[in-house]
This record gives structure tokens, sequence and C-alpha cells, in this order.
């Protein structure tokens, strides 16, 4: 057993010699795998202090009870409780796009820590999370979920059960990008469903759907509502990062 440590601990320290561990933005060298250096960690826009109960967004001043942004006030969300990590801006809005599309699967693992952080307190008993689908048209074509990868992560840090199908795209949408408010919820009503063979994962439990951002909530929505259709007790939610008007 002393031999096989020693060889491991050995194999680690000339991996590390090989590939010395890199920060995950700007790709200098750090002292641990998965972690920003100093200056990165700095610009990103880590979201702290009071914020949105249900869409994480930050918000100005100080509170001792939940408060609600603008957005939130105007816009009926079907979940109790949201979380985000990150404002969608600048060195976080790069982070994202890179786990989305630049197959940055490594991103992954340190963004679901920087999520657990927030999202600790809504956690329920015999809690679910599920990723925001994919049609499969897209997955085929991107080759990964950043949701999925993401949600996994997630559920591992904080000790949930997780599904990375338990929704399903109906249907392919188009690109929700320059789309209004009142476009994007539209596209989406109705576009995600549970599949009938997951739908007793879900019935009578609380669920926490994983995203990568959260813009106007149409995609988070209609997940939400999928979610209830198949008997959930309770949604909440929890992104990567969150778009702000003021970012």
């Amino acid at each position: 057993m002393l031999a096989h440590r020693l060889w491991s601990t050995g194999m680690q320290t000339l991996v590390q010699m090989v590939y010395p561990p890199r920060c995950l933005a700007c790709g200098g060298l750090v002292e641990t795998d998965f972690g920003l250096c100093g200056t990165c960690w700095r610009d990103t826009p880590f979201i702290s202090g009071l914020s949105c109960d249900l869409c994480g967004v930050p918000l100005p001043g100080q509170s001792d009870r939940a408060e609600h942004c603008d957005d939130c006030l105007t816009i009926a969300r079907p979940w109790s409780q949201g979380r985000a990590a990150l404002v969608y801006r600048d060195r976080g809005r790069r982070m994202v796009l890179a786990l989305k599309h630049g197959d940055r699967h490594d991103i992954a693992r340190p963004a679901a820590k920087w999520m657990a952080r927030v999202t600790r307190g809504l956690i329920r008993d015999n809690m679910l999370a599920v990723p925001v689908p994919l049609h499969v048209n897209r997955h085929l074509k991107r080759r990964y979920n950043q949701s999925a990868l993401l949600a996994e992560a997630l559920a591992r840090d904080l000790g949930l059960d997780w599904c990375p199908d338990a929704l399903e795209r109906v249907r392919a949408t188009p690109s929700l990008e320059g789309k209004s408010r009142e476009e994007r919820f539209s596209v989406l009503s109705g576009m995600i469903r549970v599949p009938d063979r997951h739908s007793p994962m879900i019935a009578g439990r609380p669920v926490l759907i994983v995203d990568d951002v959260m813009t106007s909530g149409a995609t988070l929505a209609a997940a939400s509502e999928a979610c209830f259709a198949a008997g959930a007790t309770e949604v909440c939610v929890s992104v990567l990062a969150r778009a702000a008007k003021d970012a």
C-alpha cells in the first residue's frame, strides 16, 4: 500500500512537471489544476453580496430578507429560488463561451464549485439535479451538452442525484440571440418536456435545473413547467452566469 502511494505521488509530480497547472482563463502558470491566477480571479465578475432570490443577479445594498430584481418583479417565475455564480460579461462571458463552444470541458469542474458556493442554500432533501437539454441535432453537432457537464459536477459537489436526460427538447428551435424577451418566451413555450420513462424519477421530489447562462429566463421557465407537469414538488435553478442589464 505504501509503495503504491509513493508511486502514485511520484507519477503526479512527474505529470505536473511535464504539464504544469495553467490558469483556466489566460493559460498562465498557477499552483493547482483547474484554477485561476490572481489577476484573472480579480477580473472575473463573481456574484457576491446581495442578489435576486429568483435569478441570482447582483443587487445594490444589503438586506436581511429575500429581494427580487426588476425583471423578476415583472415576470412570473415558475421556480422558487435561483442562483448564479458569475455576471455574464468580460472574463465571465469568455469562460462561458469557451465551455459552450470551445470544447473547454476543463472549465466545468471549477465552474460547478463556484455554482455550488452560491447554490448550497437551495438544496432540499431528495433533490434531483437536471440539465437544460439541447435538441438532438444540436447535441450531435456540438458533441456534448455543456449544461450536463455542469450538472454532473454540481451534483457531485452538493451530494445530489442527477440525470443527464431527464428533460428533452420537443423539436429544434431557432437561435434566441437578438430576440426580444417576448419572442424568447413564445419560441420556447412547450418546447421542453420530461420523457415518459423519466416521469417516475421526477414525480414527488424537488428538482434543481442547471444551465450555463440565464438571459430572459424563458428556457428555465419552459424546463420548470415541464418538471411540474411531471409531478415535481418544487423547482430551483442554478446557472453559471446571469446576464445583467447594467453589465
